[in-house]
């Protein structure tokens, strides 16, 4: 049985249809990566499975409950979390002070000394202020609060964005060591050589709708579709 399933969902910004009819389904321990250009819906995808942007039609089911009309804190007390675009830390917390805020919200979190096991970085900053933190250091930061809650499934949107070179191959060994731990991945990602590495299956989507679906050795071999949809070699894909 697949973790998530999403079927004929189709959600909306006030007036404005922005998914349509949209299917994916992810299997336990997957690691899936949803690729297209920016405004194709992916992050829309994320924010409709959290339920930050309620689906007018479809249903979206989790370990087999449908979980289309819960509330956004009960969708994320079934395991689902969420590491948002844009980072969104506390930003005169300490790196130690951060997670362990994320670490009380949960029902049976991760151990806090586990984080700094994953990630090292973070272990030398534990009395720094998120302020004061690298954009991939606040990134790291961000991963480690949805990881320390024990998600079954975490959502990544774009991880990599505004990261230096060095920084995002960093981030993917990170991230590598994140998807050995019995997680689930579902990630947004614009630089495309990242998010086919990490990843095992792929879903691309355009204007809302689904366009392709299947494994990531299969995308790779696909130049067809990695020129149409995500623009590789030619304009920036989101």
């Amino acid at each position: 049985m697949s973790i998530l399933e999403l079927s004929g969902v189709n959600a909306y910004y006030g007036n404005s249809h922005v998914l349509f009819d949209l299917e994916m389904a992810i299997e336990e321990n997957d690691v899936v990566t949803l690729l297209g250009r920016n405004g194709a819906g992916k992050t829309t995808t994320l924010r409709a499975i959290t339920g930050t942007v309620p689906r007018r039609e479809g249903h979206i089911e989790y370990r087999g409950e449908d979980i289309s009309d819960l509330s956004v804190e009960g969708i994320s007390q079934r395991g689902i979390k969420l590491v948002p675009e844009g980072r969104r830390i506390f930003p005169t917390l300490t790196v130690t002070e951060n997670i362990q805020l994320a670490h009380e919200l949960a029902a049976e979190p991760r151990e806090i000394e586990e984080m700094f096991d994953i990630f090292p970085v973070l272990d030398e900053l534990r009395k720094n202020r998120g302020q004061n933190l690298s954009g991939g250091e606040q990134q790291m930061l961000s991963v480690a609060r949805a990881l320390v809650q024990n998600p079954d499934l975490l959502l990544l949107d774009e991880p990599t964005e505004g990261l230096a070179p060095v920084i995002v191959e960093d981030l993917r060994e990170v991230l590598g060591d994140v998807v050995e731990r019995d997680v689930t991945v579902l990630m947004t990602e614009q630089n495309v050589d990242f998010a086919l590495d990490l990843g095992e299956q792929a879903y691309i989507i355009d204007k809302g709708s689904n366009v392709w679906e299947g494994s990531v050795d299969d995308l790779q071999d696909r130049e067809d579709l990695l020129d149409e949809y995500l623009s590789v070699g030619g304009a920036e894909a989101e």
